[in-house]
């Protein structure tokens, strides 16, 4: 019986989450399984999921190379630990979700830390000959202080 009791308490308990690391390659780019130690690497205090607290959205669109960029779902939500980020995404749709606490005050750069995705003011992934990001319209000098905000809109263009 204690054999059996043993066996079954290690089948249920949660692996050790995976460390965070920023991926250098090309896209695409999946969503972190384990983004509990994402959203902690980017500063963030992991959140339970549904913290809906405020909720908004803004719209991110990526290109590298000519080619559009699939922004995954679930970057940012650990369903194993039953956490997310501030900002996370539902679906493919390019929507970020600002959500809970810190959702006022969440950057790009944070996002793609949480997204495991290398992103400076030179490269994203391993695309780094040019990178612009616009918000809104206007060219942002360092895209990586870009605050993230209800209904901002943001595109990402790199090559590599």
């Amino acid at each position: 019986m204690l054999v059996v009791l043993l066996v079954l308490t290690s089948c249920v308990r949660q692996a050790t989450p995976t460390p965070a690391a920023q991926r250098s390659t090309p896209p695409p780019w999946s969503a972190p399984r384990d983004a509990i130690t994402y959203i902690t690497a980017a500063g963030l205090d992991p959140q339970p999921l549904g913290s809906n607290e405020s909720s908004a959205v803004v719209n991110l669109k990526i290109t590298v190379d000519g080619a559009r960029v699939e922004v995954p779902a679930y970057v940012g939500i650990d369903r194993l630990r039953a956490v997310q980020a501030p900002m996370h995404t539902h679906d493919t749709s390019g929507q970020i979700a600002l959500e809970g606490r810190e959702s006022d005050t969440v950057t790009l750069g944070q996002f793609f830390t949480v997204w495991g995705v290398r992103f400076d003011d030179r490269c994203l992934g391993s695309a780094c000959r040019s990178l612009q990001a616009r918000v809104d319209g206007e060219v942002s000098s360092a895209p990586t202080e870009v605050r993230l905000a209800d209904g901002r809109s943001i595109e990402i263009t790199a090559s590599s």
